[in-house]
């Protein structure tokens, strides 16, 4: 799989990280979205000066939706 969306390779420089309010419990699955941005940057929580994806606003609003209807498989 290609990966046409740029990269941040330390997602520490951002500012405005924040996670699901519906992320919740210890097993560490969440990622963090940064508000503030012209495009979304994502990254993993548990690795918070590791990198970050940045996506469009267009496909992330696309990948929201997609999990908010289930169409993303577990």
């Amino acid at each position: 799989m290609v990966n046409s969306e740029p990269t941040v390779s330390d997602s520490s420089a951002l500012t405005g990280w924040f996670k699901s309010s519906y992320s919740g419990g210890d097993q560490g699955e969440c990622l963090e979205a940064a508000r503030g941005h012209a495009d979304v940057p994502v990254r993993d929580s548990k690795a918070a000066d590791g990198p970050a994806l940045v996506f469009s606003t267009q496909r992330w609003a696309s990948f929201v939706t997609a999990v908010k209807y289930g169409h993303i498989g577990t």
